[in-house]
């Protein structure tokens, strides 16, 4: 009984690292959107240009999740996650001590590969940890942390920017920090594969990733440059394909890939983070512009969503345990696409209360879909490819954020103010109703894998007995 009991906790205090590492990330970047106003004043530049104090940290996640991921399973997941959080908050006291605009922006980039360390590997190391029958609950603590973090963001940035200046944003994220490094000392020190890192794989991953971040962000407003540098990430990442393609554990996860269940939890992954980015941006334009809301009242009617994501959380995930996942999926993708619909063409004339019904139900239906369809996600790979497929499921909500941005960048440049969100609205309900289906498509009627995501097919069972026979 005493050696149960120290097992839980420790257990317990691993999870509760990851959880802390999480949220260091997520509140930061929370504040530091609602601060950018505040930034670009202070540093003295254009708005267009304070921005890329934000698409440094997003380029950088991007450029790092996959190479954080190998390195992981090269090296260690509790190595290179402890690694990430160091690297995090060391380059937090460079952004405090940025005298300039290019020093912030080089600062945050350092900032989002310690990121993408900690999100790349935070629940292959959640997978260490708990046994298998209760990973989705401890996949729905996770998403609750980031939906309370995402949440408390403005709050906890408001205050600081009202009674000290900037640089204590990122001065906040030291303590934090410190804290974080010394709990992950719970963490199971797993040994690694060694295996080596491909240099040039990495950098044409980092090149290809870099012009596809930036060609997004420049698509409005230079058209021409934004296509040569898409040309460019479509030429890398076609070559970085070609490249890893014969590698039994390549740096873009293609081996993972080729399992059906994987692929179109990847797929739905990113329609339903492209849908609810479309949505998410377009809603504030919608209730400033046509309904002629403040900000204020702007904040307190999108508030719900996150709250009501982490409401949905925990619940989904313990559902995920026990109940299909491809159906979980299905249904929470239905019921944001149907928020999403609803907030497009229900007849508001005037009066926003029902939007808060309208976002709550977005936010469940957020909650309902993201929990388990990373379980499902991360119980298609093998225990070796954890880290992989922590990495690609953080490659596929950045992709599907960067699409989702693209697409109300264009309808801001293609249609009036007043149109162009409840388009956006229409659009991101299309997308989420598409991974909806991507999920059914999981489904099979004939039996469940183990995880309760989707059946084995026939084929998939003949591969498996042959395996089991050559490995025998």
């Amino acid at each position: 009984m005493i050696e149960t009991s120290t097992a839980q906790g420790s257990r317990a205090a691993a999870v509760a690292a990851v959880l802390a590492a999480m949220v260091l990330v997520v509140l930061d970047a929370g504040i530091v959107n609602v601060a950018l106003p505040t930034i670009g004043r202070s540093l003295q530049v254009a708005p267009a240009m304070s921005v890329w104090v934000v698409t440094a940290y997003q380029a950088a996640l991007m450029i790092g999740l996959l190479p954080c991921a190998a390195l992981g399973e090269s090296l260690g997941h509790r190595r290179v996650f402890r690694v990430g959080v160091a690297v995090f908050t060391v380059a937090s006291a460079l952004c405090a001590l940025s005298p300039s605009l290019p020093w912030l922006v080089t600062a945050r980039f350092v900032q989002g590969l310690g990121g993408a360390a900690v999100m790349a590997l935070g629940v292959a190391l959640l997978r260490s940890v708990v046994p298998r029958r209760r990973l989705g609950a401890a996949i729905g603590w996770n998403a609750l942390a980031v939906a309370l973090s995402s949440a408390a963001g403005p709050t906890v940035g408001a205050p600081i920017l009202t009674n000290l200046s900037w640089p204590w944003l990122f001065t906040l994220n030291l303590p934090l920090g410190g804290l974080v490094l010394i709990a992950t000392r719970a963490l199971p020190a797993l040994d690694g594969t060694a295996r080596r890192l491909d240099l040039a794989s990495v950098a044409l991953n980092a090149g290809a990733l870099a012009s596809l971040v930036i060609g997004a962000e420049l698509l409005v407003e230079v058209p021409a440059l934004a296509a040569v540098l898409l040309a460019a990430a479509a030429f890398g990442l076609t070559a970085l394909v070609r490249r890893e393609m014969p590698k039994a554990t390549p740096l873009i996860p293609l081996d993972l890939l080729r399992s059906a269940s994987m692929r179109l939890s990847v797929i739905a992954s990113m329609c339903c983070f492209a849908g609810t980015t479309a949505g998410l941006m377009a809603l504030p334009f919608y209730l400033q512009h046509s309904l002629r809301q403040g900000a204020l009242t702007t904040g307190l009617f999108m508030t719900p969503w996150p709250l009501a994501v982490a409401v949905a959380a925990p619940l989904a995930g313990r559902l995920a345990d026990r109940v299909p996942t491809a159906w979980l999926c299905a249904a929470g993708a239905t019921l944001l696409a149907l928020g999403l619909a609803a907030a497009s063409l229900w007849p508001l004339k005037g009066r926003s209360q029902p939007l808060i019904l309208i976002t709550v139900a977005c936010g469940l239906g957020f909650g309902l879909f993201q929990v388990p369809n990373n379980r499902n996600l991360f119980l298609s790979a093998p225990d070796d490819r954890s880290g992989a497929a922590g990495g690609l499921q953080g490659t596929a909500r950045l992709a599907g954020q960067t699409a989702g941005g693209i697409v109300m960048s264009l309808l801001f440049t293609v249609a009036s103010a007043d149109a162009a969100p409840r388009i956006g609205l229409g659009i991101g309900a299309v997308l989420t109703l598409a991974a909806g289906i991507a999920s059914l498509v999981r489904a099979r009627p004939a039996g469940q894998r183990p995880d309760g995501s989707a059946a084995w097919s026939p084929l998939e069972n003949g591969l498996l007995k042959v395996h089991a026979s050559r490995r025998s």
